[in-house]
């Protein structure tokens, strides 16, 4: 057990050390009934690609997906989900950021989420058949779970 100084210590050298690394950590969920996934697309950034967001302080990898999930669609994520991989996102913006990808095959419709400053839309697509400007990672990470494809370790854009 730390005492009080070993506690303050520790927090003050973590967040320094996050601070000098400016690392993030994010959560995305795949949502999947059946054949269809359940996608989202953003107001500030193009594309349709799986809910997700940034794992806040004190939150696990998979209570921030099921909170985002919930948020960014209106669906609830029902027990546990299934942590697919972790991948590093290396994107036009950084390359200090890393993502857990989970699968939730267990939701409940909590109520209809409308367009807002965030997301423009949401739905439900066959994997067969998936929207105009699916994202390259998106893509990636659904012919991963159905298809077996190799799984990649770069998140991709």
């Amino acid at each position: 057990m730390m005492n009080r100084f070993q506690r303050v210590r520790a927090k003050v050298f973590l967040t320094l050390k996050g601070l000098y690394h400016r690392m993030t950590m994010g959560a995305r969920v795949m949502v999947v009934d059946g054949d269809k996934v359940l996608l989202i697309r953003h107001t500030y950034v193009p594309g349709w690609q799986f809910p997700g967001g940034g794992v806040g302080p004190g939150e696990t990898f998979e209570e921030a997906g099921a909170r985002e999930t919930l948020e960014e669609t209106g669906y609830k994520v029902i027990g546990a989900m299934e942590l697919f991989g972790l991948y590093h996102n290396t994107s036009p913006v950084t390359d200090r950021d890393h993502v857990a990808f989970f699968v939730a095959k267990a939701f409940s419709h909590e109520f209809d989420r409308k367009p807002d400053h965030e997301i423009a839309e949401i739905g439900w697509f066959d994997r067969h058949a998936l929207p105009d400007k699916v994202t390259p990672a998106t893509s990636q990470r659904i012919d991963e779970y159905f298809d077996g494809v190799e799984k990649r370790t770069v998140w991709g854009y």
